[in-house]
């Protein structure tokens, strides 16, 4: 798995947690181990800039994800006999910590935490999910759910 964080946000991000979360998710979606992500931490004006030429919408929003390979089927999960996966460039997920810092205390749980959520949500995206129907919103957001605690608890067994 090639996972690039570049941070241009100009906040202090634990980027190599970013990673290690970004793998986790893929592993566990079972993506193709040499697929590729880029996750790009931004500042508000950048995220503002690109969720209005992008998405049409005024302000800086948390999340944006933009996706690259059209995503084919076995393309995540490896493959077939007659047709192996091929490795994809999924594609880059915008974090905007300054958003993130903001909803984190709302929500009670911290940027980090809503990093995390956001960048989950983000690789979701780039892997065909959406929420715009309530069936969409539930298996999206269950889904989210999943790897996030899966990632906590993966995160607690680890040596320190």
């Amino acid at each position: 798995m090639s996972i690039e964080v570049l941070n241009e946000s100009g906040e202090d991000v634990d980027e190599t947690t970013l990673s290690a979360l970004a793998t986790h998710v893929l592993d566990r979606m079972d993506v193709h181990p040499l697929a590729e992500l880029s996750i790009v931490l931004v500042d508000e004006a950048a995220m503002t800039e690109l969720h209005e030429k992008w998405m049409g919408e005024p302000g800086p929003t948390d999340v944006l994800a933009f996706p690259m390979d059209e995503l084919r089927p076995g393309h995540v999960s490896g493959g077939t006999e007659d047709a192996p996966a091929d490795p994809a460039l999924l594609g880059d997920v915008v974090l905007c910590p300054v958003i993130a810092a903001q909803q984190g205390r709302k929500a009670g749980h911290g940027t980090e935490a809503e990093l995390h959520l956001l960048c989950t949500h983000g690789i979701l995206h780039l892997l065909g999910y959406d929420h715009a129907e309530p069936e969409e919103h539930k298996e999206m957001f269950g889904l989210q759910a999943e790897l996030l605690a899966s990632w906590r608890e993966a995160r607690a067994q680890a040596p320190s």
